[in-house]
């Protein structure tokens, strides 16, 4: 499994057990999508575990995701067609769940979820 990197910018809700928080990336054409949902669904770093209001943001992290189609654009950049409603069902704002990206942006997926050990 692959892992999108991410920008998590705030803590949406922390009065409940998971919190949800906020996150974004840029699709290869440059434009910005954002991910709200809950802790537990974004692969964090090791300490990460307990995001609240009072956190200073940004922070790395990291989305599950799955390559649909990969190849090298005119320019010679690498680039990946991407869902990140597998395998957690994760969707943008803006109900998108497929993203065209760029290669780089994507790593082997850690194990180590928050709250899905």
């Amino acid at each position: 499994m692959k892992e999108l990197a991410v920008q998590i910018v705030r803590c949406v809700d922390d009065e409940h057990q998971p919190g949800w928080i906020e996150c974004e990336f840029m699709d290869a054409e440059s434009r910005i999508h954002t991910v709200v949902d809950k802790l537990p669904i974004f692969n964090l770093r090791p300490g990460l575990d307990l995001l609240d209001r009072d956190t200073e943001y940004p922070l790395p992290g990291g989305v599950a995701c799955e390559i649909l189609e990969a190849w090298r654009d005119p320019q010679g950049r690498e680039l990946v067609r991407i869902t990140i409603d597998r395998p957690w069902h994760v969707e943008s704002t803006e109900k998108l769940s497929e993203f065209v990206v760029l290669a780089r942006q994507l790593s082997e997926a850690s194990t180590r979820r928050t709250g899905m050990e």
